[in-house]
């Protein structure tokens, strides 16, 4: 990256203790001592140090020094500058900071060396086009990740330097933020430089990195008197009087770039350096910046000063020829006019032109009349389009223009939004199809524009998505398959913002409305699909007989086909038919294929064939179709909230087989990423509910309680029917502390909610054995009878789980010789079932049985089964009980339990 001059050695006076900091930093790093000599045993250690100094401070010459040492020992270096017209381009600090690491090689050794990370972080590095479904932000984020550690590995060790990350786009500020801390674990140096009050509001937590010299930046101070009087001396000469040197220092207030330029005005003019010329100095210190600059500007005549515009608005690493095209210039004028600007110390480079400092560049910007600045950024997005450099390059410039109704500025900027977009930065497409709209575009492009508008809001706020697509919806339409896609959007964000309801009746009515066959089928597969998840459906039972009778005639031939087949799998789940009418229906959806990560198509209906199987003890198949979701997920770079919910729902699986630990991980995992996403988000709510779950499965009472209390985990919940039912897991929750009756309360709610729904399936939502092991502590006469309506339920659904555990809870409400008999049969059923936990819980409380019964060899061996059946499965609590259960009677054998 060409970076801007450092005049002389000159600038790093009084940097003493900055550079020390900086020698203890790579000394550590190349694991060399501070004269470059070897340091046999030293290990390598990375991590953050940071400058921080208002403008002109020497921030820039500081960190040239820091990368001369670092090559210095024999470190790679990445290197990068934020630009003050740069900071809306996305992704610009980090194309400076890897693109140039995989200059060189071909397309097909780029591809081999990035593998899967190719198609996502590509298109962020200007690497190839985006094609396909946008990765989420934190998709794209892991992929820069990667690609950093990768090459921090492969090329230790590093040295990653950030000059003016005041002005880094957010992109990569707050990817590098999320990043630096684990610079500490690899052989990598990170080194950034910014001004302090300057910094966007979005990068507060770059601002508190706990870095090398602790939890602050090392601040610049500005020089001495004695250091700005070497600094005038090493320029005029050894003869400057002491007065003179302490008016440059009291018209500059010590800062080094202001300190340099004064100086070599001094130096140009011919002036003598004592106390008949102070009187001289502020007029000259002023002609560095701001009105002096302007006028040493207009004295190198228009052409000059034109050139000078067109690069101040172009920005950094500015091709000549490009500034000369934007200025109106020809060639040979411009070459002559660039020579004069680095004569004037205002430019400086050849094969590209940069200020000689950011405080000029943004001079000479702020001094560009108005209209003229307008003009120039109109001017600059032709020239970049006509340059090659395609429309996101160009529709930075046309953010800065007055709208016109320019169709070419609406396409243009439509065509950035799609770019940026599929880049992974929404922010920025978003920015951009805003000014499309007040352009405005032509009234057939409209609720185009809109719903781009809509869907580039999507991750960010599903509310305003809603705003936007609703809108689109007011405008002409021609295009059917544009307003098909609205309306499948609008109902998605309104789905995704917990307004189920709104959703259901958005796609109701365009299938009601529908002039095609095919549309109507989809939006009603639509309207199926939202209404199985609503808890406040109002005629569910009338819902599931016209999905039956529609699933019935279908074929699959479709996705919409196997779609609506699907949701009839679902639906039979929930109503608890047999599970042989599920798994028909769910292997008629899987038969031409669900695609998980289809973007017109969302994943909930694949992800409820999924769960089908979990219920139907089916978890292999279940663990393949979630293996392969997670696998399209990680492809596309949805590492979001996609692959949480993948991550939790395989853990809920584990859970439902007795793999405890492995199901606590893979929850645990899955809340992580959902913390990235957001809290109180959707996600949030099953990551903590699954959580909670696996956690009471364990007998973890106290973790699940502190999860609930840390993540406010109570009413209001969802209005979304979510697996496990977060109202019925806070129910069992209440349950396991010994809240009986405000347990038997909340699960009763949640029978209310479910049974007029007909979700009657206990291996779903076992609300009901729940409520019965409540009620036989409050109202232990109705405790039975729920228990066995949860039975009778469960062997119409005829999965040997639930009703395995459905026997289970029934025995632990009734005794005698019936407790005795149920335990038996629920014994039966669960070893030929996938929940071991279940089963060993049935295999304790079987063996207390068989010892109340005076059977004392058949309760031992029970009971030794239990506990290693508990233990194979992690169920902590289960083999507690049953370890106590055993003393006695190893006790009595004098053996060990």
């Amino acid at each position: 990256m060409p970076q801007r001059q450092t005049h002389s050695r000159r600038a790093l006076l009084e940097r003493e203790a900055e550079l020390v900091a900086v020698d203890e930093a790579l000394s550590e790093l190349s694991g060399l001592g501070p004269d470059g000599s070897e340091n046999p045993g030293a290990g390598r250690r990375g991590g953050l140090l940071a400058f921080a100094g208002s403008a002109g401070l020497g921030k820039t010459t500081l960190l040239a020094e820091v990368r001369r040492r670092a090559t210095d020992h024999g470190c790679t270096v990445l290197s990068a500058r934020g630009g003050d017209q740069e900071q809306q381009v996305a992704f610009h600090v980090a194309r400076q900071l890897l693109q140039p690491q995989l200059a060189g090689e071909s397309e097909h050794e780029i591809k081999a060396r990035l593998g899967s990370w190719y198609g996502i972080v590509g298109p962020a590095l200007g690497l190839c086009t985006a094609e396909g479904a946008a990765p989420d932000p934190q998709g794209l984020r892991d992929g820069l990740d990667w690609v950093l550690t990768h090459l921090a590995v492969q090329r230790a060790p590093v040295v990653l330097v950030l000059d003016d990350a005041h002005w880094a786009d957010p992109q990569s500020l707050n990817w590098l933020a999320a990043f630096a801390p684990r610079a500490d674990d690899l052989a990598l140096l990170i080194v950034v430089a910014y001004r302090p009050d300057e910094l966007p509001a979005g990068a507060e937590s770059f601002r508190g990195l706990p870095g090398r010299a602790g939890h602050r930046p090392i601040g610049l101070e500005p020089l001495t008197e004695a250091a700005i009087g070497r600094l005038v001396r090493d320029s005029v000469g050894e003869h400057a009087a002491d007065d003179f040197c302490r008016e440059c220092w009291a018209v500059t207030a010590g800062n080094p770039f202001e300190a340099v330029e004064l100086a070599a005005r001094l130096r140009d003019r011919g002036v003598t350096p004592d106390g008949s010329s102070t009187h001289l100095l502020r007029d000259l210190a002023a002609t560095a910046t701001g009105q002096g600059l302007a006028g040493r500007l207009d004295r190198l005549g228009p052409s000059a000063v034109r050139l000078a515009w067109a690069a101040a608005v172009l920005g950094t690493e500015v091709p000549p020829g490009l500034a000369a095209d934007v200025a109106g210039l020809g060639r040979e004028e411009a070459a002559d006019c660039a020579d004069r600007l680095r004569e004037a110390r205002i430019l400086t480079g050849s094969r590209t032109l940069e200020f000689v400092h950011p405080l000029i560049a943004t001079a000479v910007y702020r001094a560009i009349p108005g209209a003229v600045r307008v003009a120039l950024h109109g001017q600059a997005a032709w020239s970049v389009v006509d340059a090659g450099l395609g429309p996101s390059a160009a529709a930075r410039h046309l953010l800065e223009t007055h709208p016109e109704g320019d169709p070419w500025a609406v396409g243009l900027l439509r065509a950035a939004a799609r770019e940026t977009l599929r880049a992974g930065a929404p922010e920025t497409a978003r920015s951009y199809l805003g000014r499309a709209l007040r352009e405005p575009p032509q009234d057939a492009d409209r609720a185009a524009v809109l719903y781009e508008l809509g869907c580039s809001s999507q991750l960010l706020e599903p509310s305003v998505t809603v705003n936007h697509l609703r809108a689109a919806l007011e405008e002409p339409i021609s295009d059917p398959a544009l307003r098909d896609g609205i309306v499948f959007r609008l109902s998605q964000s309104l789905a995704h913002s917990d307004r189920l309801s709104e959703a259901a009746e958005v796609v109701a009515h365009a299938a009601r409305t529908a002039t095609s066959a095919r549309t109507r089928l989809r939006m009603q597969a639509e309207q199926f699909m939202w209404d199985a998840f609503r808890a406040d459906e109002p005629d569910s039972p009338g819902r599931s007989r016209r999905l039956t009778r529609l699933a019935e005639r279908l074929t699959g031939r479709d996705l919409t086909e196997r779609y609506i087949i699907g949701l009839r799998a679902w639906d039979a789940t929930l109503r608890g038919e047999h599970i042989s009418t599920v798994l028909r229906h769910a292997g008629r959806a899987l038969e031409g294929g669900l695609p998980w990560a289809d973007e017109d198509w969302g994943f909930e209906v694949p992800t409820l064939v999924a769960m089908t199987y979990i219920y139907a003890d089916r978890p292999e198949r279940a663990e393949e179709l979630f293996a392969e979701g997670i696998a399209d997920f990680e492809r596309h770079g949805w590492r979001g909230a996609h692959l949480s919910f993948g991550l939790l729902l395989l853990g809920y699986v584990r859970c439902r087989q007795g793999r405890l630990d492995q199901a606590e991980e893979l929850a645990r995992d899955g809340l992580r990423l959902a913390e990235r996403v957001g809290r109180g988000t959707p996600v949030q709510w099953y990551a903590v509910a699954v959580l909670i779950h696996v956690l009471l499965a364990r007998g973890r009472v106290a973790q699940a309680t502190a999860l609930a209390a840390d993540y406010d985990f109570r009413e209001p919940f969802p209005a979304a029917v979510t697996f496990p039912d977060a109202q019925a897991v806070h129910g069992e929750l209440l349950l396991a502390r010994g809240l009986y009756e405000e347990a038997a309360a909340e699960l009763a709610a949640v029978g209310g909610r479910l049974d007029p729904r007909g979700m009657r399936n206990p291996a779903w939502c076992p609300w009901q054995l729940h409520l019965a092991l409540a009620q036989a502590h409050v109202v232990p006469e109705r405790a039975r009878h729920t228990a066995l309506d949860a039975v009778a339920r469960a062997r119409q659904y005829g999965a040997g789980s639930a009703i395995g555990h459905a026997l289970l809870v029934a025995a632990e409400v009734s005794d005698g010789p019936e407790r005795l008999k149920l335990l038996t049969e629920a014994v039966t059923h669960l070893e030929a079932s996938p929940p071991a936990h279940l089963l060993a819980a049935a295999l304790v409380a079987h063996g207390v049985a068989l010892r109340e019964a005076g059977r004392p060899a058949e309760a031992a061996d029970r009971l030794r089964m239990g506990l290693r059946t508990a233990q194979r499965c992690a169920a902590d609590g289960t083999a507690d009980s049953a370890r106590t259960e055993l003393a006695p009677i190893a006790a009595a054998e004098g053996t060990a339990c």
